[in-house]
């Protein structure tokens, strides 16, 4: 007996030294997990950190640019014009038109240079015949500018204005600091006069950074790289994210009920289920191919407009608003459903009276990600031809037009390295806004009005 209970007693020791030393590697192996899983999340948010501190470094100083403040006196003896026409009584439309259009020619003619650099030679002493470098210290879409004030207001000949006129942009990154000012003249995109005078303005306080409006109020431009905007590129993304979500959303949603609530379970049903979930992972350049082919190629839509996108966009869209919707009403419990047809309702009853508006943050979640998703989206827009210049912001989805994405993707490319990384980590920083902002609304919309089962 005595024998037996100390081999009994023994195989309990072994027994708990064996459970001891399990739970203590069990244990080491839980905190080597949970060590393992937040060095994950402490490096993901060191990257995702380290991404926006480059991108806000170079971004932030590009939303204020050199700007150069005149006193520009509209000399009556430089604008030498008529007076502005009026339609006169019972003069015909065509024959004030083409008075107009005589009178804007006549506009066309004037050097407004002139204009800039007169009063730049009344803040830098000494210029002397170097007229020619003076025009390069404001950009030369100013002058377009002086030229429209005159078309809308003749009055102003005769007056003296201050206006802030834009600096060139080679200019505009040399008091940045982003130009090496050890290179030799050989090398610098300024003359020695240009970069002597802008460090004068700049010491009198006549040239200084002031918030840059014409990055959101106007278009891209190749012939004055200082004005370049994003307006283009905005409102053709604007007109684009409306045909998706007018498309896309109703579709998806339309889609998502049927082949969850209605549709017979069949090998058709599981075809197309299949379909769909393989065009969610379709990469987005194969949806490009597929517009420029069939709107463009059959269809004959306009190229490089945002209907073209906008359709495009809905259909690479469509998969996920589906999925989405679906995953949503799988959720709803199916209680919900057997309640409402005990009571008498009918199945389309149940589905939109009881079921459908439970899962409408689900689905308003599903669909405002696809809508960011598309909005980022570039490839499939370059093969649609979206990435061409365009120099006028669209007023109708017909017209030739570009996107944000494929505006970074163009001025990443442009020669002036110097200039537009600035202009491009600036558009990249308004783009992450609008797509943080669309993620935060989900997330808004899902805390506030989902039910918890």
């Amino acid at each position: 007996m005595t024998t037996s209970e100390n081999t009994s007693a023994s195989s309990g020791r072994q027994a708990r030294q064996k459970v001891a030393a399990s739970l203590t590697r069990r244990h080491r192996q839980e905190k080597l997990f949970r060590g393992m899983g937040f060095a994950a999340v402490v490096i993901s948010l060191l990257l995702v950190a380290l991404l926006f501190i480059n991108i806000f470094s170079k971004g932030l100083p590009a939303f204020w640019q050199s700007t150069v403040t005149l006193d520009i006196y509209f000399d009556p003896e430089i604008i030498s014009i008529s007076e502005k026409p009026v339609q006169q009584t019972g003069e015909s439309d065509n024959n004030f038109r083409q008075r107009y259009i005589d009178w804007q020619t006549e506009v066309g003619f004037i050097n407004f240079n002139r204009l800039i650099t007169d009063a730049l030679q009344k803040v830098i002493p000494d210029v002397g015949n170097n007229t020619r470098d003076l025009q390069r210290i404001v950009t030369s879409a100013e002058r377009f500018a002086l030229r429209d004030m005159i078309v809308n207001d003749p009055s102003l000949i005769g007056q003296t204005r201050k206006l802030g006129l834009l600096t060139d942009a080679n200019i505009d990154v040399w008091l940045k600091g982003n130009i090496d000012r050890s290179l030799p003249d050989a090398q610098q995109q300024l003359s020695p006069k240009v970069r002597e005078w802008s460090d004068y303005l700049s010491a009198q306080g006549i040239i200084q950074n002031k918030f840059s409006f014409s990055l959101f109020m106007n278009t891209d431009s190749r012939s004055s790289l200082a004005s370049a905007g994003l307006a283009g590129a905005f409102m053709g993304s604007l007109f684009m994210m409306l045909i998706v979500i007018i498309l896309s959303v109703p579709m998806g949603v339309a889609a998502a009920i049927y082949l969850e609530e209605f549709a017979p379970k069949n090998r058709i049903t599981d075809l197309v289920e299949v379909n769909i979930n393989n065009l969610a992972a379709v990469p987005s350049i194969v949806f490009g191919l597929l517009g420029a082919s069939v709107f463009i190629g059959w269809f004959n839509l306009p190229m490089s407009a945002p209907v073209v996108g906008g359709l495009v966009l809905s259909l690479m869209t469509l998969p996920t608003v589906i999925i989405a919707t679906r995953s949503t009403l799988k959720a709803i419990p199916p209680s919900i459903r057997q309640a409402a047809l005990g009571l008498g309702a009918s199945k389309m009853q149940s589905i939109f009276h009881h079921v459908l508006p439970l899962a409408i943050p689900g689905i308003l979640t599903g669909a405002i990600l696809g809508v960011a998703q598309a909005l980022g989206e570039t490839a499939p827009l370059l093969l649609i031809g979206m990435k061409s210049f365009v120099a006028s912001v669209p007023s109708t989805p017909f017209e030739q037009s570009t996107a944000l994405p494929v505006q970074i993707f163009l001025w990443q490319g442009n020669e002036l390295r110097n200039f537009f990384e600035a202009r491009t980590s600036a558009a990249i920083i308004v783009l992450l806004i609008m797509m943080i902002s669309l993620n935060a609304l989900a997330i808004w919309l899902r805390k506030k009005y989902e039910t918890r089962w």
